[in-house]
C-alpha cells in the first residue's frame, strides 16, 4: 500500500495533467477562431461528467476532488462555450 505522501503526489500529478490537457485545445480554438473539429456531444458529456464529480466531491467533502474537478469543468466549459460561440458566428 502506498504512503499518504505518495498518494497525494500521484493525485496532484493526475489533477494537473487532467486540468492542463484542455489548454492546447483552448489555445488552438482561440487562435483559429474555429471549433468545427470539436465534438459538441463529447464536450457536453465531459462538462456534465465534471459537474457530477464536483457534486460528488461536495457530498463526500473531499476538497481535492472538488478543486481539481472545478478546474477541469472550467477548462472543458471554455471549450464548449467557444464551440457554441464560433458555430453561431459562422452560421450568422
Amino acid at each position: 500500500m502506498a504512503t499518504p505522501s505518495v498518494a497525494v503526489a500521484v493525485g496532484t500529478v493526475a489533477a494537473l495533467l487532467s486540468i492542463t490537457s484542455f489548454a492546447p485545445q483552448i489555445v488552438k480554438i482561440w487562435k483559429e477562431q474555429d471549433a468545427s473539429a470539436v465534438s459538441l456531444r463529447t464536450y457536453v458529456v465531459t462538462v456534465t461528467g465534471f459537474s457530477c464529480w464536483v457534486l460528488y466531491g461536495i457530498l463526500i467533502r473531499a476538497w481535492p476532488v472538488i478543486a481539481s474537478n472545478i478546474a477541469c469543468l472550467l477548462m472543458s466549459g471554455a471549450v464548449l462555450a467557444m464551440k457554441w460561440r464560433f458555430e453561431r458566428r459562422s452560421q450568422g
